[in-house]
């Protein structure tokens, strides 16, 4: 895992809590479930009829029919239960998932969320992302700070297509942590390695810092 992703990560685990029941889209959000505590009771959905996912399973144990939404063999708590899919989405949909972490191509300055497609490129389909951005309590997204070319990934408008608008509580990159509300988008915390400089200049929307913003020791 490389640095960024594991920054990402370790700072993302923290916005689950005890008793929560949390989607996680595909990508680098399915990787939280191996760093939950063990302490912690956290019921975790898949959109193709699954909750109490476990951690990743070792090569010994792998069962091919248990797998989450990204098509990746799963383990499944003491507990869990399957179900279909039109299930699956009545949960979704009926606001029943406390919190949602998913990835991310864009996020507008506003809140919007552009995850599913790059116009030109082959797509398997959009998924189940637009009804759980919408349905979730709570939507958080991860990703880079910036894309492969060193352009910002957080934008004063998406230009990709958008999955939803103004649908993003929280973005976490690999150098910040962004809050969105009534006054706009915020500067929460700075994460180790980054600092207001460079992040200012790797941000293309338009944010306020906090007044109690936080800093990760080892930040410059």
């Amino acid at each position: 895992m490389s640095t960024s992703r594991e920054k990402i990560i370790n700072r993302a685990v923290h916005e689950i809590q005890d008793g929560m029941t949390v989607n996680l889209g595909i990508g680098m959000p399915t990787m939280l479930a191996n760093f939950i505590p063990v302490s912690m009771n956290v019921f975790l959905h898949s959109e193709n009829g699954l909750l109490g996912i476990g951690p990743y399973p070792h090569e010994n144990v792998v069962d091919p029919d248990l797998i989450n939404a990204g098509k990746e063999t799963v383990t499944v708590k003491e507990g869990g239960s399957f179900f279909d899919n039109a299930e699956s989405f009545a949960m979704i949909r009926g606001g029943h998932i406390d919190l949602a972490v998913l990835g991310g191509m864009e996020v507008s300055e506003k809140g919007d969320l552009a995850n599913w497609m790059i116009p030109g490129k082959m797509v398997k389909g959009m998924g189940g992302a637009m009804d759980i951005v919408q349905g979730a309590r709570k939507v958080v997204i991860i990703m880079n700070h910036v894309n492969k070319y060193g352009e910002s990934k957080i934008r004063a408008s998406c230009e990709l297509p958008l999955t939803g608008s103004q649908v993003v509580s929280r973005l976490i990159t690999d150098m910040a942590v962004f809050d969105f509300t009534d006054k706009g988008m915020v500067l929460k915390e700075i994460l180790e390695g980054a600092n207001l400089d460079m992040i200012r200049n790797k941000t293309e929307a338009d944010f306020s810092v906090d007044k109690n913003i936080t800093q990760k020791e080892g930040s410059p």
